[in-house]
């Protein structure tokens, strides 16, 4: 098992009004190579989740556990680090330093960790996400499917312990987010990842091994 969620309670305030319950006790585990779809409504909670389990933020009760390691236990500075070295995320509109080129936002990770091997392993990723003739290109040069694969690749750079994708097809059309989603897949199972994805698509979710459900806060 690499990831706990132990009785995830969070709720948010609201100015002149009682306090929002967006996740109330939460409990699921995650096996190492496992694959998860995160579904439900909008307003179900599930960025939410996604966010304290990227230890973005901290839940009012319960306990996130990665390999061993409370999150919320965790104080700020060690905990940056630590997400940095053990959490890949890939997000719905990409989040790309624009004025990089594709190659320099796939090692930025890498840079700021201090790590080892940072052009053999950039190398690695471009090829595996087939952008090594488009490594120089500024994210505005490049089309959507792109920027997505691009994106795809900084998350595993650092291989990480967890991967946490959150709607990373819903900013594409049809048939390029079903190739995204392919190679996302491919790449999870060559490197044997930890995939936690949220989605609104359910065949997306179909592919995970699993599909938890979260309605009005609660997993059903």
């Amino acid at each position: 098992m690499i990831l706990e969620i132990k009785a995830v309670c969070k709720s948010f305030h609201q100015v002149r009004s009682q306090p929002l319950a967006v996740l109330k006790q939460v409990s699921f585990t995650l096996d190492a190579g496992e694959t998860t779809a995160i579904v439900g409504q909008s307003g179900s909670g599930k960025t939410t989740l996604l966010s304290l389990i990227a230890g973005l933020d901290n839940p009012d009760s319960g306990q996130v556990i990665l390999e061993g390691q409370d999150l919320s236990a965790m104080k700020e500075s060690l905990l940056a680090r630590y997400r940095a070295l053990k959490i890949g995320m890939i997000f719905q509109q990409f989040h790309l330093m624009p004025h990089l080129s594709a190659r320099e936002n796939i090692s930025l990770p890498l840079e700021i960790l201090r790590q080892d091997c940072i052009k053999e392993r950039t190398d690695l990723l471009l090829e595996q996400v087939g952008l090594s003739d488009r490594q120089h290109h500024l994210p505005g040069q490049l089309s959507g499917g792109e920027c997505q694969r691009v994106a795809i690749a900084r998350a595993l750079v650092i291989k990480p312990a967890l991967l946490l994708a959150d709607e990373p097809t819903g900013n594409l059309d049809i048939a390029t987010g079903e190739k995204v989603a392919q190679l996302l897949f491919d790449l999870v199972e060559k490197e044997k990842k930890s995939l936690i994805l949220v989605t609104h698509n359910p065949n997306l979710a179909r592919q995970c091994q699993k599909i938890r459900t979260l309605d009005q806060g609660c997993l059903v």
